[in-house]
């Protein structure tokens, strides 16, 4: 056991000062009053810094040289896990971006592989497409999107029994009866890369459909006689929707908006291509991604994911955005963690939650950071 003391802590729910963290093993024992911290534990100071939860990221393809949809390895899963735990990220869930059969179901194999193994720092597998329409695809591949046999979708689901399983999908491409299966099956589901109407997407979110991929990023936009996807989103109270915060996807205006008018139905994704990399050209397949130092473009001029981390979102949202510091830190960990059900876990800094914190100085830069295994800072 251990005592983490001298920060901010940011709990999830409230802001305590003059309170310290007592840890044992994996878990978050108690907060008490630092008048309270037991003398017969390590006590480590944390200076002034802030304290949060360690950030969960449920959109990205892969760390500094690990790509999930290429590699589909334990080792390419390891690679990313850390490099995205060097801004703070407690927990991530990979994502494929369209791709064959094949892939997906390999790629199931792995993620259970991977969290069978007891290894930490993964908590599911998130299918961004096929399944989608080709007017919204974006940055992905025009060969691999498609609708989905019932065999397709038959394996998917079998086979992904038992894993934590998100699928981005554009529900007004599907036959219904497909659709109605999905729904029936363990597999949350989330509406992106979509042409919708208003009426359509208000339909879809009011019968099992509770989330948005990437506000604002391939979907009907909202205009004043079609109020599109984007409106329908905000219009349905039961739906929370994802956002990118890197400076490319969103201005900082519209993510202020989209919070005013969401709240804590918003959160913060990553969708990282690739993070931490230097300028360089990726291609994988038929995916190009061209990074300049700034963002990632494919050959077509089309943004193709982003090169951020959570950490990055976080700093933009507060520093340019002018959110404040307390929300923010809810939007990469309370929020995603709530949205994929494991807001029990994860997420808070609360008696019984997972060990993972993140240290942040002023300038919402990583001073330090706490995992699942750690026996001490």
């Amino acid at each position: 056991m251990y005592v983490l003391t001298n920060c901010t802590i940011y709990t999830g729910e409230n802001i305590l000062t003059h309170h310290a963290v007592v840890v044992d093993g994996n878990r978050i024992d108690r907060i008490v009053p630092t008048n309270l911290i037991p003398t017969d534990l390590p006590v480590y100071d944390l200076q002034g810094h802030d304290l949060t939860a360690g950030f969960i990221d449920i959109q990205l393809y892969g760390g500094q040289t690990g790509f999930f949809v290429r590699d589909l390895s334990i080792e390419s899963l390891e690679e990313m896990v850390s490099t995205h735990q060097q801004d703070g990220t407690a927990a991530i869930i990979p994502t494929l971006y369209s791709t064959s059969r094949e892939r997906i179901l390999k790629a199931i194999e792995v993620t259970k592989a991977y969290i069978a193994s007891g290894k930490t720092g993964v908590l599911g597998l998130h299918i961004e497409g096929p399944f989608i329409n080709p007017e919204k695809r974006g940055a992905h591949s025009a060969t691999q999107v498609r609708i989905p046999t019932e065999t397709e979708l038959e394996e998917i689901i079998e086979q992904s029994q038992g894993l934590l399983t998100l699928m981005t999908i554009a529900p007004e491409v599907w036959p219904p009866q497909l659709l109605a299966r999905l729904q029936n099956s363990h597999i949350q589901l989330s509406m992106g890369h979509t042409n919708a109407t208003y009426q359509q997407a208000k339909a879809f979110l009011g019968s099992g459909i509770s989330m948005a991929t990437h506000l604002y990023n391939a979907m009907r936009p909202f205009e004043s006689r079609e109020p599109g996807v984007v409106s329908a989103i905000w219009d349905t109270p039961t739906v929370h929707a994802s956002i990118i915060a890197d400076g490319h996807h969103c201005d900082s205006a519209t993510i202020r908006i989209a919070k005013q008018l969401m709240g804590n139905r918003l959160f913060l994704i990553s969708d990282a291509t690739l993070a931490k990399i230097e300028p360089q050209r990726f291609v994988f397949e038929d995916f190009t991604a061209n990074y300049d130092g700034h963002r990632l473009l494919n050959d077509d001029g089309k943004l193709a994911g982003s090169a951020i981390t959570l950490l990055d979102a976080v700093r933009f949202c507060v520093q340019t955005v002018g959110l404040s510091k307390e929300e923010v830190f809810r939007m990469a960990s309370t929020y995603p963690a709530q949205v994929v059900g494991v807001g029990e876990r994860f997420g808070k800094i609360k008696a019984g939650y997972a060990a993972t914190f993140a240290v942040l100085d002023d300038q919402q830069r990583l001073v330090s950071f706490f995992r699942l295994n750690d026996l001490k800072p």
